[in-house]
């Protein structure tokens, strides 16, 4: 019996050490409640998460409660409550929450609700996963910065020009006038 009782512990200690890594290793991570999704939806809804790099488990609640105090994460203990799911973005911080957004969206129904998330470990209610959800994505943003830094020189670049171009309309019309007088 006592080694039963040891071997159920060494399974669970084994779990939360590999929630605990995967606490770690993602930049992300979207806590939800689900109730009365179809097989169908989350299996959609799975590929989706894998075609994002994105891992989606649902976890017992005490040992999510022990891999979140291992790593020194408050905030979430009372969340931890009822049937919940875990969206771990591996890749970046924005496709979990996109992807639980799109899906609440959709199915228009509360079968689907965000707890709560973690964004490069700090805590965050479910307002600043939605708004987390609504950005544009990376490269949408990376070209708006490159925009940004463009203009200034580009600016520049037009104001030289046109100093140039007005110096060459002087230099033109001084030319034009000498030679009207040569004549």
């Amino acid at each position: 019996m006592e080694q039963k009782v040891n071997k159920n512990l060494e399974a669970k200690m084994q779990k939360v050490s590999e929630i605990a890594s995967r606490l770690e290793k993602s930049k992300s991570m979207v806590m939800v409640d689900f109730k009365g999704i179809t097989v169908e939806e989350i299996t959609a809804l799975r590929v989706k998460f894998r075609e994002a790099g994105v891992d989606y488990v649902v976890l017992k609640n005490s040992l999510m409660h022990r891999a979140l105090n291992e790593h020194g994460i408050k905030g979430l203990d009372d969340l931890l409550v009822g049937p919940s799911a875990f969206a771990f973005g591996m890749k970046d911080e924005v496709s979990p929450a996109k992807i639980i957004s799109e899906f609440i969206e959709q199915s228009k129904s509360e079968k689907m609700t965000i707890k709560a998330g973690l964004v490069e470990g700090k805590v965050v209610d479910s307002k600043a996963v939605m708004a987390l959800a609504k950005l544009p994505p990376k490269e949408v943003l990376i070209a708006k910065m490159m925009g940004s830094l463009n203009a200034p020189v580009t600016n520049f670049v037009g104001v030289l020009s046109a100093t140039l171009r007005s110096l060459v309309y002087a230099v033109d019309a001084v030319r034009k006038q000498k030679e009207a007088a040569e004549a």
